[in-house]
């Protein structure tokens, strides 16, 4: 499955917990790479992931994952799917060796496979000298970094992980999303990145998908996302700042920023951008240079889910 094949296609899902809707009508498709699972608090997207790994079923509509249809009986299904969940996954009795090995194990690999492969994903994730440690005595980091290899020991085409960030430090959170660029960019692993923190999806994600109230209310990419809500560019002039400044704003151009000969304003490149030119031509500047603003991806999901 190559990156631009889907690696997700949902028709009108329901997912029910007795008479609570977690999702509902929701219909997308996603492509490979690397994917951010974007939405609040509440917005479903624990209850896709756990539907898609078949630990809840699928009461209405239709779910394919890597191109095979999602049901209740996913274990095969799933022995092509790692999933690295928020919570710890390991017994604090074992080992980091142990608890990667066994988890290999449940996936269903040979004894002999889950120990060699065991060994290479330790080594991948940074934990080489610590495999042979109890998981107890672990750090917040060293936590993740095995929940991340018991993900990968089975050699996966797909993974799920859920806030992989969570209690690192600052340098910790740029080693774990330098593993998750590697896996996706280099490994040709796909990856789902459900996360609150926008800045890490921005990092490594190059599409999104938006959860909002149990359905996707946007899928796109980073960069489609982001173009939809430009609404400023930066302009480099040369000239008198202050009467090109007085003129823009009489065009109605709202002045957003000033810094020596450059300026952020208020106007689109896509809209009409004469007024821009005519108050250049009366307060006899050159406009140098015209670039958009490049939005962030927290504004444009503010954006997407109505907050302004």
């Amino acid at each position: 499955m190559t990156d631009s094949a889907p690696i997700l296609e949902l028709t009108d899902v329901e997912v029910r917990y007795g008479k609570h809707v977690a999702l509902h009508d929701v219909t997308t498709t996603v492509g490979g790479g690397a994917v951010g699972l974007l939405g609040p608090n509440g917005a479903g997207k624990s209850s896709l992931i756990k539907m898609l790994l078949g630990l809840v079923p699928l009461h209405k509509g239709r779910a394919t994952l890597l191109g095979r249809k999602v049901s209740r009986r996913a274990s095969t299904l799933r022995r092509r799917v790692g999933y690295m969940p928020e919570r710890d996954a390991a017994f604090p009795d074992m080992t980091g060796f142990q608890a990667t090995w066994y988890a290999g194990r449940l996936s269903g690999m040979p004894d002999a496979d889950a120990r060699r492969r065991a060994h290479e994903v330790l080594l991948f994730a940074g934990m080489e000298e610590a495999r042979y440690r109890m998981v107890s005595t672990y750090s917040t980091g060293m936590r993740q970094r095995i929940k991340l290899a018991q993900a990968l020991v089975h050699d996966p085409d797909l993974l799920f992980l859920d806030e992989p960030t969570n209690g690192l430090d600052p340098q910790g959170r740029a080693e774990m999303l330098g593993l998750v660029r590697t896996l996706s960019r280099d490994k040709g692993i796909h990856v789902v990145l459900s996360s609150h923190l926008l800045r890490d999806v921005e990092e490594v994600c190059t599409s999104v998908v938006v959860m909002r109230q149990g359905t996707v209310v946007r899928s796109a990419t980073v960069a489609e996302l982001q173009a939809a809500t430009e609404d400023a560019c930066q302009v480099t002039v040369a000239g008198p700042v202050e009467a090109f400044r007085a003129a823009c704003e009489r065009h109605g151009i709202p002045v957003m920023q000033t810094r020596d000969q450059h300026l952020q304003l208020g106007v689109s490149l896509a809209a009409d951008t004469q007024p821009l030119f005519r108050a250049a031509e009366e307060s006899e500047v050159i406009v140098r240079r015209l670039t958009p603003v490049r939005v962030s991806l927290e504004d444009a999901l503010i954006d997407v889910l109505g907050g302004r």
